[in-house]
């Protein structure tokens, strides 16, 4: 794979591509919807909720009102979901929403593809999540000892804009193209090839890539697909 043999770090997205959003939190909803007696799927909610937060990210970053943080468009965009399953958007539902995010879990394979990958690569998370946020997630549910955590806080921006990828480069005393973004997210992996990065798209989800001539260097089902490819 000559592309990417001057890479040095990857850097990886958390919400989603490391931990495992709709099987950590559709429990929680699935409790919740029947204690409001909604008659919504907590699968469809979740997925509902998922598309706004991701709208609300958006609009924040092109708005350039001030960086908001990711649990506050977490906390807009499940106000949005209630609303539109006509379910009160109180203090209450939304705090019993919001409670269940600590609790996020990794996919089961992760853990170990990293050991493996450490042996060659310096591993670092690059995520939209708030500072104080992705610590807890990393030590307590993760738990695994990433050589940095970046947040987009310190760009001011949510993913993919462009200074998150080229200010996580900058940080991590590297050239954008010694760099490898790790990401379930087609979109995130669009903004990281636009900057210069290498991207690797972890296809968990098996949605349709975005309409790009940036694309991947390579495709995988999972981590262990990626350590498999890259070590």
């Amino acid at each position: 794979m000559p592309r990417l043999a001057d890479t040095k770090a990857l850097t990886f997205d958390l919400f989603g591509t490391v931990l495992d959003l709709g099987g950590s939190l559709t429990p929680f909803i699935s409790e919740f919807l029947s204690d409001v007696e909604a008659t919504v799927a907590a699968e469809e909610f979740w997925e509902h909720w998922r598309l706004r937060q991701r709208l609300e990210q958006f609009q924040d970053t092109i708005m350039q009102l001030g960086h908001s943080g990711y649990l506050e468009t977490v906390r807009r965009a499940a106000a949005y979901t209630l609303k539109r399953h006509h379910i009160p958007a109180t203090d209450d539902t939304l705090q019993a929403l919001m409670a269940a995010w600590p609790h996020l879990q990794p996919f089961p394979e992760v853990v170990a593809a990293l050991e493996r990958l450490q042996k060659s690569y310096r591993l670092v998370v690059l995520s939209n999540g708030d500072p104080e946020f992705l610590q807890h997630l990393v030590s307590n549910q993760v738990r695994w000892a990433f050589d940095d955590i970046i947040s987009v806080t310190t760009a001011g921006a949510f993913k993919p804009h462009p200074a998150v990828y080229r200010g996580a480069a900058r940080d991590l005393g590297l050239e954008v193209g010694e760099c490898l973004m790790v990401s379930a997210n087609s979109f995130d992996v669009v903004g990281a090839r636009a900057c210069g990065f290498r991207a690797a798209l972890v296809d968990r989800y098996r949605q349709p890539y975005e309409d790009s001539p940036f694309r991947p260097d390579l495709t995988v089902d999972d981590f262990t697909q990626l350590a498999d490819r890259l070590c």
